[in-house]
């Protein structure tokens, strides 16, 4: 882990504050487990040793070809026909813990996990804790000279009131799962690639997944709703890295040497057994019923 710094546009003071003592895990390139859970695993058993006591985190990672479903996706009527249709394509599938809908992942997919202690009991502040991944992006973005904006993108996978998105076509969006004592916002960044064919993608997952059901049940997806920073930005082939770095010179920027001296003493990473563990337990726990 790098702490070092380097100096980019300034965030609100509230959240300056979080990222002094914040750790960076950057999993960019590793590409050594498969298992689509694996990442979310972690990050479940981070949130744990973080409510403990550990510090604050922002996980960075990708992972390849997969397709992550939300819990009220895996309950369509033809959730499981759908899913054994992406595998027979070659993508690995996997209900997710966090909020939110369906998800294609992929190397050009950047996902940023904020690993965060509550502040005290009954602390519910969800919309400042989206708000506050929303910072982190719009500000490692700010180079670019596009606006990044925030509201809900009609026709967009995976639709929320913190959509992010320029000129009206979405990048990012948001979700959350909280635990007794620490949470976790997520966000998937399409850094590279076409969203188009994401998207078109989706949409044929839930052609499959949502037959039977109400078209209320799930989301209706427009293929032009959705595009990469690299098409909108113009961030260059290695667009994903070049997100990744900018993210990492906004937290460096705020983190304190006192902050991430006391951080890095009570960090405390769980053992690739115990990820795979908890994965096999996400599985059981999210299963179709």
């Amino acid at each position: 882990m790098d702490f070092s710094e380097k100096e980019v546009n300034p965030m609100t003071e509230e959240n300056s504050d979080v990222f002094s003592s914040m750790l960076i895990l950057d999993r960019m390139n590793e590409r050594t487990q498969q298992d689509a859970l694996y990442p979310f695993a972690l990050d479940e058993l981070l949130c744990k040793e973080t409510g403990r006591g550990g510090p604050p985190l922002c996980h960075i990672w990708r992972h390849p070809r997969s397709f992550i479903i939300g819990l009220r996706d895996s309950r369509l009527p033809g959730a499981e026909k759908a899913r054994a249709w992406l595998e027979s394509m070659g993508y690995r599938t996997a209900v997710r813990n966090s909020g939110g809908a369906a998800v294609p992942l992929d190397s050009g997919v950047v996902n940023l996990s904020l690993i965060l202690p509550k502040q005290g009991v009954g602390d519910e502040r969800f919309r400042s804790d989206f708000e506050r991944m929303y910072d982190l992006i719009r500000e490692a973005l700010a180079h670019t000279g596009f606006a990044v904006d925030k509201g809900e993108i009609s026709g967009a996978y995976c639709p929320g009131d913190f959509d992010l998105s320029i000129g009206g076509r979405k990048f990012c969006g948001i979700a959350q799962r909280r635990q007794a004592h620490a949470y976790v916002v997520q966000a998937f960044v399409i850094a590279e690639g076409s969203g188009q064919e994401r998207a078109q993608l989706v949409r044929e997952f839930y052609d499959r997944a949502g037959k039977g059901a109400d078209t209320a049940d799930y989301p209706l997806v427009e293929s032009s709703s959705t595009a990469s920073l690299k098409d909108l930005t113009g961030l260059g082939p290695n667009a994903a890295e070049s997100f990744a770095a900018a993210v990492k010179n906004v937290i460096r920027s705020r983190q304190t040497p006192e902050g991430t001296a006391a951080s890095a003493a009570r960090l405390i990473l769980p053992l690739t057994h115990e990820v795979t563990e908890m994965a096999e337990q996400l599985k059981l726990r999210y299963a179709p019923k």
